[in-house]
C-alpha cells in the first residue's frame, strides 16, 4: 500500500566514495566500526580524520556472501567498498557494470552469484499520477510489488514488501488471499530501496521507507537484518526516523524491534476496537490480542518519548459507527502518553480476493470519523492514499498478477524507456484502462 508517512527533513549524509582502483587495501574507509547489531547510522557523523572500516553484513545475507568470497579469494578489503558504493551510487545493475572492479573479479562475481549485483529484476511497471508501482521478480522467479510515491512538496515515499504474498488472512486484503508464497530475505528487501530503476534521471533515495507492502513484517525474521542494511552507514545509509515498520501485531517481534530498533516509527494496525470484530478483519487478533502489542506500544512510546501510529481501515458499515469511535477513544485514553498514539484513518479500497461485502467509505464518512476522534480528544488524521486507480493502494497489492491477469508494461529494455511509457499514459490497469 501507499501511506502519507511523516514528514522528515531531506538532510542525509550519503555514503563515502570507494577507494580508487589499485588503492591499497588499508586506504581511507567508509565509516566507523560498528557491530553488526549496532550499526552506524548515517545521522551520526564520522569524526574528522577517524580511520575505521565498514560494519560487516548480517550474517547469512548475499553481501555476506559476497564479503565473504572476496576475503577467500584474497582480494584487498576495498574491493567490497567499490561493490557498495556502486550500490549506493545506484548507477549498476550487474557486477560487469561495476567498473571499480577488474575484469577477473567481475567475471568471478557473476559466476558464484550471477550476473546481476541485486537479487532483483523488474519485470513490470505500471504509473499514474504521484505514484509507480513495480512488479520485481527475485532469482527464483518469486514475485511482488513495490510501490513509490511522489509528493508535491518534492519528497518521495518507498512502499516495500517484506514477503511474496501473505500467510495471515485478513479479510479486507488482496495479498492476504493470495496466501504466502514465502517470506523475502534481507538482500530482496535492501535491493527494493536501492534497485538503480528508481535512479533514472539522478533521483535520490526516498526520503522515507515504510514496510506497508506485501506481507506481515514482522512475521519475517529477515526484516531485521534488512533494517540493519538499510541504516548502515556505507550500506543503505538511511536513518531508522525515516523507517516505518507496520504490524496487524505479531507481538514477540514488535517487542524485538523496539529493542533492537527503538528509533524506527511504528504502526499498529487496529481496524476495530472490539476483539471478535477485529478477529473477523485480522484473524491474528485470535493469537496475539490487539491489547498485547498496546501494552508493548505503550512502554516504548514511554520510553523513547517519540509518537507512534494506530492504522485504522474505514468500512462502511463495518466499523464506521459511533460505539467504534467510543472504544478507540478509550483505548487511546487509557496510555500512560495518550497524546503520543496518533490514529491514521484509512478508507477502505475494494481490493480483489477481499470479502465481497465490504465497501469503501465515502471521503465525507472518512472526514467525519476523524472530526470524531478529534472531538473526544485523540489526536487523528486522515491518511492520503495513491495508486487506487492501479491497485497500488492500502490492501490492493499484487492479486491481480497472481489471479493470472496480464501485467502492464514489461520491461524489456531500459528503466528510461519503461518510465516514459508510463509517463505517456501506457501503463494503466493490469487488466486494462477503465476496468
Amino acid at each position: 500500500m501507499t501511506a502519507s508517512l511523516p514528514r522528515t527533513p531531506r538532510h542525509r549524509t550519503q555514503p563515502h566514495g570507494a577507494a580508487p582502483q589499485g588503492a591499497p587495501s588499508t586506504g581511507a574507509p567508509l565509516a566507523t566500526v560498528p557491530t553488526v547489531g549496532a550499526p552506524q547510522h548515517a545521522d551520526r557523523p564520522v569524526p574528522r580524520g577517524h580511520v575505521a572500516v565498514l560494519p560487516q553484513p548480517p550474517p547469512g545475507t548475499r553481501l555476506a556472501a559476497i564479503a565473504d568470497h572476496l576475503a577467500h579469494a584474497n582480494a584487498p578489503a576495498y574491493r567490497f567498498r567499490q561493490l557498495l558504493a556502486a550500490i549506493a551510487r545506484r548507477d549498476v545493475r550487474t557486477f560487469d557494470d561495476v567498473r571499480d572492479l577488474p575484469a577477473p573479479l567481475r567475471r568471478e562475481l557473476a559466476a558464484r552469484f550471477g550476473p546481476d549485483v541485486l537479487p532483483l529484476r523488474p519485470v513490470a511497471v505500471q504509473s499514474a499520477p504521484q505514484v509507480e508501482k513495480v512488479l520485481f521478480e527475485t532469482e527464483a522467479h518469486v514475485r511482488f510489488e513495490t510501490v513509490l510515491s511522489r509528493y508535491r512538496a518534492g519528497w518521495t515515499s518507498l512502499c516495500v514488501s517484506s514477503q511474496a504474498g501473505c500467510g495471515l488472512g485478513c479479510t479486507f486484503c488482496a495479498t492476504g488471499a493470495v496466501g504466502l508464497m514465502r517470506n523475502l530475505t534481507a538482500d530482496e528487501i535492501f535491493a527494493q530501496v536501492m534497485h538503480p530503476h528508481w535512479a533514472s534521471g539522478g533521483a535520490r533515495l526516498p526520503e522515507s521507507v515504510a514496510f506497508m507492502g506485501m506481507g506481515e513484517a514482522l512475521a519475517n525474521p529477515h526484516v531485521f537484518a534488512a533494517l540493519e542494511l538499510l541504516t548502515a552507514r556505507g550500506y543503505g545509509g538511511l536513518s531508522p526516523r525515516r523507517i516505518t515498520v507496520s504490524t496487524v501485531g505479531f507481538a514477540p517481534a514488535l517487542e524485538r524491534l523496539t529493542r533492537e530498533q527503538p528509533h524506527v516509527t511504528l504502526t499498529l494496525s487496529v481496524h476495530s476496537p472490539f476483539p471478535d470484530e477485529r478477529a473477523r478483519l485480522i484473524p491474528l487478533e485470535s493469537r496475539f490480542p490487539l491489547g498485547e502489542s498496546l501494552e508493548i506500544l505503550d512502554r516504548h512510546v514511554a520510553d523513547i518519548g517519540r509518537k507512534t501510529y494506530l492504522a485504522y481501515l474505514l468500512i462502511d458499515g463495518v466499523n464506521d459507527r459511533a460505539e467504534h469511535l467510543d472504544a478507540l477513544a478509550r483505548l487511546v485514553a487509557e496510555r500512560s502518553r495518550p497524546e503520543l498514539f496518533h490514529v491514521s484513518v484509512i478508507g477502505y479500497n475494494e481490493a480483489a480476493g477481499a470479502d465481497p461485502g465490504y465497501r469503501a467509505p465515502s471521503a465525507g464518512r472518512v472526514r467525519a470519523f476523524v472530526d470524531g476522534l478529534l472531538v473526544r480528544g485523540v489526536r487523528a488524521t486522515r491518511r492520503r492514499q495513491f495508486g487506487a486507480a492501479i491497485d497500488a493502494a492500502c490492501g490492493q497489492l499484487h492479486a491481480r498478477y497472481l489471479l493470472g491477469e496480464p501485467t502492464a508494461v514489461p520491461v524489456h529494455a531500459t528503466t528510461r524507456e519503461v518510465r516514459a511509457r508510463g509517463d505517456r499514459g501506457e501503463g494503466g490497469r493490469a487488466n486494462g484502462a477503465g476496468a
